[in-house]
């Protein structure tokens, strides 16, 4: 299921049929006669995207609900914005061209370019620190630092496979040492008792299992080795070279997004519940919990400085020394560029200050 957003009816989705939908790039006149006064927008359109999503329709994407329902990819000059429903890491639908934006990770997107010389860019960061933990049981597995996991059963997903590999590796924990279990995304397998620890987010799968009142314990990727930035705003370097105009606009409807999910929590746990994902009958406390503990990960002292979506140099160099230490050489001219997003605030300072 995707969702695409008409440009005429700002606040109505239509259902696309398929998730692989190719969606021509083309530049034609807005005809909004009040698009100009808003941040970001443009004389001249940018027709029909694609944005990969990393994850299903839960509150996971807050801003990108936010920017559709309200209108704010419409006046940055979109004629539709296609949300496509993951899980994905995003770097397959790049390269093919059916995506043109992919929210990922830095070490899915790092790894791509150092093994494949995939000729991928990421332009910001929606996390500022990666949601990635190995969610455990008290009276379980109890994995509470990496040597735990040593012996253990560990579910791990197809899409994940990496990121596990590269947790084992920044903690020098050989992979023989560590049985691999491969699981889907329901935490059932661990609640069961068939693993001992399970690749989770700690925004929503921690809590998830945590709601059910039992004792969670988890070993955050972030504070063990792989300080990483997420949900990554990736492209192609040929978008990056010739889309560059279009690439501002998506960001600073982004921001603006992004602005307003960050204020008002409710907002994008609604927007999940009754719009974007009616069909996953997600749970109202659940949501709100996942939305107001997601806002920890995305705003930071670097964010209240500089602006939502920032990659500051230190957090560059940490980045890549994560993957480093992973074993993935890859430099942080090679991974990031953020050159758009210093020309988003620079034309649009007033976007920085998102908490108002």
């Amino acid at each position: 299921m995707t969702f695409r957003t008409s440009r005429t009816r700002r606040a109505s989705v239509a259902l696309l049929g398929t998730a692989a939908a190719v969606l021509a790039l083309a530049a034609c006149s807005t005809g909004d006669d009040d698009a100009s006064s808003e941040p970001g927008a443009a004389a001249e359109g940018f027709g029909d995207i694609t944005l990969q999503l990393s994850w299903i329709f839960n509150e996971e994407f807050a801003g990108e609900y936010v920017a559709d329902s309200e209108g704010y990819f419409a006046e940055a000059g979109f004629d539709s914005v296609t949300l496509v429903p993951g899980p994905s890491t995003g770097v397959a639908e790049l390269l093919s061209g059916t995506a043109d934006i992919a929210l990922s990770d830095s070490v899915a997107v790092g790894t791509a370019i150092a093994n494949e010389s995939a000729p991928l860019k990421i332009i910001g960061a929606t996390f500022q620190a990666n949601p990635f933990t190995i969610l455990s049981l008290g009276d379980g597995g109890n994995i509470a630092a990496p040597e735990d996991l040593i012996g253990k059963k560990i579910g791990v997903q197809d899409s994940n496979t990496s990121l596990f590999n590269a947790l084992l590796a920044a903690n020098g924990i050989d992979a023989s040492e560590v049985e691999v279990v491969p699981v889907q995304y329901d935490p059932a397998p661990l609640v069961n008792g068939e693993v001992d620890g399970f690749v989770a987010y700690l925004t929503n799968e921690a809590i998830t299992v945590e709601m059910m009142g039992l004792d969670t314990v988890n070993l955050p990727f972030a504070e063990n080795g792989l300080p990483f930035v997420a949900e990554t705003f990736t492209v192609t370097q040929e978008t990056l070279d010739s889309q560059p105009e279009m690439l501002k606009a998506f960001l600073t409807a982004e921001i603006r997004g992004w602005t307003d999910a960050v204020a008002d929590p409710q907002l994008g746990a609604d927007l999940a519940m009754e719009t974007y994902g009616t069909d996953l009958d997600l749970d109202p406390e659940k949501t709100l919990a996942g939305s107001e503990a997601q806002n920890a990960l995305v705003t930071s002292a670097d964010t209240e400085e500089h602006g939502l979506f920032v990659i500051t140099e230190e957090l560059q160099e940490m980045t890549i020394e994560s993957l480093a230490g992973a074993g993935i050489e890859i430099t942080a001219d090679q991974l990031f560029d953020l050159s758009l997003l210093e020309e988003v605030y620079a034309d649009n300072p007033e976007l920085v200050s998102y908490a108002g």
